[in-house]
């Protein structure tokens, strides 16, 4: 994907987002993990370009975050279509959201890790790629309960657990499917581009 074509989906709908969101904090705290990915990728770019395939993820995941900052992730119409759709008892786009926390930074971990020849062997590869995606989910799931505390106001919009007592563990569950599901579906593209930037498998 082209940089201009990345950065006009990604401002356009930071942007759309941004207008009178449903919670002007919870949009903030949805939406500053893509903001802060931005900068990272801007600064490293020339040292460290992604591959293509990262960058796409990287802009889907960001396009994911800035629809649930915009109307919180228990209100997200295509949510609400499906829960009446499936006849669910809540708003599930909250679980798209941390399946995309496991099967998005499943790739980036995987392409650092390839790239600085961090750890030999397929196994070892996956296992610290799944350990290091968990670790993530778990610490957003610390986050959240951080901001739950210091902020009554927005912590159930944040949160978003909608009265369902196993939030927590089915969110870091659906990362752990999530990252999964990126090793078994996406390695085999993810080198052929690996290769194409010289890296050596």
């Amino acid at each position: 994907m082209a940089v201009g074509l990345w950065l006009s989906v990604f401002f356009a709908t930071l942007l759309w987002s941004g207008i009178a969101p449903k919670d002007q904090l919870t949009w903030f705290l949805e939406v500053a993990p893509a903001l802060i990915a931005l900068v990272i990728m801007a600064l490293t770019r020339r040292r460290f370009p992604l591959t293509p395939l990262a960058y796409v993820l990287i802009l889907i995941h960001s396009v994911i975050l800035m629809v649930g900052g915009h109307y919180t992730y228990a209100e997200v119409p295509l949510g609400e279509w499906l829960r009446e759709a499936f006849d669910q008892t809540r708003n599930n786009y909250d679980k798209l959201g941390h399946l995309a926390q496991g099967f998005i930074p499943a790739i980036i971990a995987r392409e650092v890790l390839v790239r600085n020849a961090v750890v030999r062997g397929r196994g070892w590869m996956n296992l610290v790629v799944v350990s290091i995606c968990l670790a993530f989910s778990a610490f957003y799931e610390l986050l959240e309960w951080w901001v739950a505390l210091l902020s009554d106001e927005a912590a159930e919009a944040f949160l978003g657990t909608q009265g369902y007592v196993w939030d927590t563990q089915s969110d870091m569950l659906y990362a752990l499917v999530g990252a999964l599901l990126a090793l078994l579906v996406l390695a085999r593209w993810h080198d052929r581009q690996l290769e194409r930037l010289g890296v050596k498998l």
